[in-house]
């Protein structure tokens, strides 16, 4: 009897077939970024203010620049301190009867009473439109443009639910296929939204089914090769993302259009509808299910490509005892999977809150939103190099674990920095954006190396709704707590990441530990130990016989 782990070694754990998938399938992280973090620059809010068709018909008449208008019009208002420039209120005056000339330096309008706009609003975009602007998502409509993130994320959240049961019940494959159509339609039609409720409603579904394809594919990547290739493939696969967020400033400055950077982010998910012909589906999903014979086949022609050959007579052993139907209790219903249900769950909300508010909370760069985001996108490369130098040589848990203590430390530490000291303050927070980045990328593969085959999808898909229910949570911890003092929310972050941190040690260590195959496997893993070292110890005594018997027959 032959385990999916023993043909995969005959047929290659990582030759030119899993190479060619995973170069396919890297690509899927790329769009993923524009869904995720798109709205910085489809919702942009450029400075605005209050639209007074007697201004702008003199300010055209003297040759006025907008800032010339907007400084002699605009009324003062005191934001945090400082006398600004309003950008939700007007004079309410007949500027005909003012001393408004094309001369005029300074004009003299306190005691001028103020309303709210009446005739929409002017923007400072250079020619650009984002769905603000299109909109006019500003002042007491603001609040619309957190809706738009809150709906994707509300779809993220069903759609890892959803997805997490489709592609443990019908497949990777096919539930990738699923998400790339419904990615397909939803992303064009909101690209021709024509008004803003129906904007929310097909972002909703955009976040559907992007979420639930790129945990698809990053199992299915998992599955297919060898234990020594799971953490690099999920790593890179992550990094992926990381070149996306460098690539998105760039296309957002050639297209200003917001729609028709929403067509460029959709295009992809088209093309990966061709997938269909170059991709198998996961023959350890295959084994699951029963489904041995179509297992073996694709795994011969995964051996065809890596230029090996199979046993002639194998039997692949179905380990999936416990059931061929994926269930929610499944993960909690014993000791140890409840363990790492509850500790992966928590962990994903406390990277998803303190990776976005600390993005949120340092500024990087001020002035250029493109160049802002380019830097900030730039930090996420040393964490993946890190990873990759440290897991395979201590190990998971010990980096996953330091790399949230050191968020949270970093956290505590600037939120005691005096602001005099700008530059340093931002570097230790620099610093903790570096761990929690870790820890993020960190959880999503130590995710999947803790659930056995047949739930994998699922566990990773329902215990990744934390981080999207994280991310609607950040901002209202961040903006809320900072009323009271600004720095409280750095406080929360650190006490979050540093529970992490000690929750993680109480995990197991899966460092070269074949991926469990049944609840059996996760409960009693000192078994499954035992069985790797007896295969291995099986394997000494028979060349030393092979030695005895040629050395005899040369006698």
């Amino acid at each position: 009897m032959t385990t999916f782990d023993d043909l995969l070694e005959e047929a290659g754990t990582f030759g030119r077939c899993q190479m060619r998938i995973f170069a396919l399938l890297c690509l899927v992280s790329l769009p993923m970024a524009g869904v995720y973090v798109g709205i910085v620059f489809q919702g942009f809010t450029p400075d605005h203010w209050c639209r007074d068709p007697a201004v702008v018909e003199r300010r055209q008449a003297c040759g006025w620049s907008l800032a010339e208008s907007r400084r002699l019009t605009v009324p003062l208002v005191n934001i945090s301190g400082l006398l600004q420039q309003s950008s939700c209120e007007q004079y309410e005056v007949d500027w005909n009867t003012t001393a408004l000339t094309c001369d005029t330096q300074e004009l003299e309008l306190r005691g001028v009473p103020v309303t709210a706009c009446k005739n929409g609003w002017e923007y400072q975009y250079e020619g650009r439109k984002s769905f603000v602007t299109e909109f006019n998502l500003v002042c007491s409509d603001g609040w619309f443009v957190d809706m738009n993130q809150s709906t994707l994320n509300l779809g993220f959240l069903i759609g890892s639910f959803a997805f997490g049961f489709f592609a443990d019940r019908f497949g990777r494959k096919i539930s990738f296929l699923m998400s790339n159509i419904m990615n397909a339609i939803a992303g064009i039609a909101l690209a021709l939204a024509p008004n803003y409720i129906s904007i929310l409603v097909l972002r909703a579904i955009f976040g559907f089914g992007a979420k639930g394809g790129w945990m698809s594919s990053y199992v299915l990547l998992t599955e297919i090769v060898g234990v020594e290739y799971r953490r690099m493939v999920g790593i890179l696969y992550q990094m992926f993302f990381s070149v996306g967020v460098l690539i998105l400033p760039l296309l957002a400055y050639f297209i200003t259009d917001w729609r028709w950077l929403q067509v460029v982010i959709t295009v992809p998910y088209i093309l990966f509808l061709s997938y269909y012909w170059f991709i198998p589906e996961s023959p350890r999903w295959l084994i699951s299910q029963n489904k041995s014979s179509k297992a073996l086949e694709i795994t011969e022609a995964m051996a065809k490509e890596n230029k090996r050959k199979l046993k002639n007579s194998v039997t692949l052993t179905d380990e999936e005892g416990d059931s061929s139907s994926a269930s929610l209790l499944d993960l909690v219903r014993t000791p140890n999977m409840r363990k790492h249900t509850f500790i992966l769950m928590f962990n994903w909300f406390t990277t998803a809150v303190v990776y976005q508010g600390l993005i949120m909370r340092v500024g990087i760069a001020g002035g250029n939103v493109y160049i802002d985001f380019l830097i900030s996108g730039l930090v996420e490369f040393p964490a993946a190099f890190l990873i990759l130098f440290t897991i395979e040589r201590v190990g998971r848990r010990i980096p996953f674990s330091s790399a949230n203590i050191v968020a949270g430390a970093a956290c505590f530490i600037t939120a005691f920095i005096p602001d005099s000291m700008y530059w340093f303050k931002t570097v230790v927070a620099c610093i903790g954006r570096l761990g929690i980045t870790m820890a993020f990328e960190m959880v999503v593969f130590v995710n999947t190396e803790l659930y056995p085959t047949y739930i994998r999808n699922m566990g990773v898909s329902v215990c990744s709704t934390l981080c999207d229910i994280g991310g609607i949570v950040s901002p209202f911890l961040l903006y809320r707590l900072a009323v009271i003092w600004l720095e409280l929310p750095l406080i929360i972050f650190g006490v979050v990441a540093f529970i992490a941190g000690g929750l993680v040690l109480l995990l197991p260590e899966t460092r070269g530990v074949p991926l469990p195959e049944t609840i059996d496997d996760v409960e009693f893993p000192n078994r499954k130990k035992e069985d790797v070292v007896e295969n291995q110890q099986m394997k000494k005594p028979l060349k030393t016989d092979l030695t005895n018997n040629k050395e005899a027959t040369t006698v």
